[in-house]
């Protein structure tokens, strides 16, 4: 039986709608705003469609690919369109409030499941938060996130030197808690990154976020939600 994550969506402060005390919080997934899942094709219309190839971003690709094909497995391919797509690979890298960008590693063994493995795509600058797609054999890629470097995590625990603070590799249980199910699909998860950084940048800047319909949408759940807290 696979492995089952704890679900979180680690995110920022989107202001008085989603209060946020540090850089990231991790928010349950009930308390998101609902996405339709019908909108997500791997085309990526919501950012107008993908057009044209990055012959380098190919071949940086095939690197981990063919890596991944000897295992069994694959990346999905709606983040092969956007990875590869030269008018979308760096929409989400942009200089976010966050300051994140795209980060490609080799595939990196699942320290709690043998067999599955992690592919770490996109990070935070100062490394708080880490995005990976956890592949198994069989099955469909999904999204998790983790403060943990897992790369340096695997390079350190072989080689006797110190990892990221107290973490041990080993630790069933505290690989569980580091590392969390984000999104059921890579464009879901962008979909859901983009808008809020969007909202984000509004609210640091003091101003009013923009008036497009999906940001509507995004924050009247929140709106809503507040006018039905109970009363103190």
């Amino acid at each position: 039986m696979s492995i089952r994550f704890e679900a979180s969506w680690c995110g920022s402060d989107l202001g008085g709608h989603r209060p946020c005390p540090n850089t990231y919080e991790r928010y349950s997934h009930d308390s998101l705003p609902p996405l339709d899942e019908r909108r997500f094709k791997g085309t990526f219309e919501w950012l107008g469609g993908s057009t044209g190839t990055s012959t380098d971003r190919v071949t940086e690709l095939r690197a981990v690919t063919d890596e991944l094909d000897l295992k069994g497995l694959s990346l999905p391919q709606d983040f092969i369109t956007y990875f590869t797509s030269a008018n979308l690979r760096d929409v989400l890298g942009d200089p976010w409030l966050t300051c994140c960008w795209n980060s490609l590693s080799k595939p990196i063994p699942s320290p709690v499941e043998p067999g599955a493995y992690l592919v770490r795509f996109f990070r935070d600058q100062q490394d708080c938060v880490l995005w990976y797609f956890y592949l198994r054999p069989g099955s469909s890629a999904f999204v998790v996130h983790s403060h943990l470097e897992y790369e340096y995590e695997y390079e350190a625990h072989h080689s006797g030197g110190e990892c990221n603070g107290d973490s041990d590799i080993d630790d069933l249980d505290e690989q569980m808690e580091a590392l969390q199910y984000c999104a059921p699909t890579f464009e879901e998860w962008a979909y859901r990154f983009w808008i809020e950084n969007h909202i984000s940048e509004a609210v640091a800047s003091g101003d009013k976020p923009s008036s497009d319909e999906d940001v509507d949408a995004y924050l009247n759940h929140y709106r809503t939600s507040r006018q039905h807290l109970p009363s103190v």
